[in-house]
């Protein structure tokens, strides 16, 4: 990729990269990088080699490495890290196909039928835990190294977005228990994890309303109340700041209804290592499943007892 003294704004930095404009002034703080420049009316302004940096440590931090280890570390540090790691394995068209490179070509036909005859041959739950995550890895991957525009792994996204709901809306309507609140607090744009949570919960017979993302906290309690949920689910990305993930959880805790239950998922390790009182961490999508089983039987348990 080309060096370039092209300045961008710290929107642009976020649509671009995936960092949200919270995690960049975090890391600004905490880890010197990235250090921005200001332009006439001072905003805060990044240069084209930040932007290329800032890529490669989201593709590195969504496959599981921890900033604090990973930002002092030179691009061409990180790419070679990245080379270091098996590559991502995903679904394949005929002649061997990628989806990069049907997303290269803007073959959108062609990648609609092949990720619709995956999840049609795997069923929803293992579309969701054997595919969609090696698939989404390889188009960031391919997306950090220049390979595709911000556009096309849109596209992608949108795509996959649409299969889950409409695999969603084609499963039978529950009115079960537990009833699964779910959402992002603001400043967390990514939906496909969410969403792909709900099929889970579906799959398990759960009663599931979902708020879209970024939705504020007040509105979470007020959502929760009138919809009597049971279960409040919060979805964080790797790169959401842990320190406004905890303090968000808290604040939630302490102000929804103490018989809601609240579960935090996602891969952010930060979630582990910093425990909220009253909050459960599903770490894994597979975690879902045996969360439901719990739930349903502390349920069974209360109304048993004396």
């Amino acid at each position: 990729m080309t060096a370039s003294r092209a300045t961008h704004s710290i929107s642009a930095v976020e649509r671009d990269t995936g960092l949200s404009k919270d995690t960049l002034r975090v890391w600004e703080r905490r880890y010197h990088f990235p250090l921005p420049q200001r332009d006439e009316h001072g905003e805060r302004v990044y240069t084209q080699e930040q932007v290329e940096k800032l890529r490669a440590l989201k593709r590195l931090i969504d496959r599981g490495h921890r900033p604090s280890k990973i930002v002092g570390r030179s691009l061409a540090e990180l790419l070679a890290l990245v080379d270091a790691e098996p590559a991502p394995t995903a679904p394949a068209a005929g002649e061997g196909t990628t989806i990069v490179e049907l997303l290269r070509a803007h073959r959108v036909t062609e990648l609609r039928q092949l990720l619709g005859q995956t999840l049609a041959r795997q069923g929803l739950a293992h579309f969701c835990l054997e595919t969609i995550g090696p698939t989404t890895r390889q188009v960031g991957d391919a997306w950090m190294r220049g390979q595709l525009e911000v556009f096309e792994e849109h596209l992608y996204t949108e795509t996959v977005q649409g299969l889950l709901r409409s695999a969603l809306a084609a499963l039978p309507p529950s009115t079960q228990p537990p009833r699964v609140l779910l959402t992002t607090f603001p400043h967390e744009q990514h939906g496909l994890g969410l969403l792909m949570a709900e099929a889970m919960l579906a799959l398990e017979g759960a009663t599931c309303v979902s708020l879209g993302t970024q939705t504020p906290i007040v509105d979470i309690v007020r959502a929760a109340a009138a919809q009597r949920a049971d279960v409040v689910v919060l979805s964080f990305s790797l790169a959401y700041p842990v320190t406004l993930a905890v303090e968000g959880l808290e604040e939630l805790r302490s102000t929804v209804a103490p018989q809601v239950a609240i579960w935090a998922g996602g891969a952010n390790p930060g979630l582990v290592r910093r425990a909220v009182p009253g909050v459960s961490v599903l770490q894994a999508l597979e975690a879902i499943p045996e969360a439901v089983a719990q739930w349903r039987e502390r349920r069974r348990a209360l109304r048993t007892e004396p």
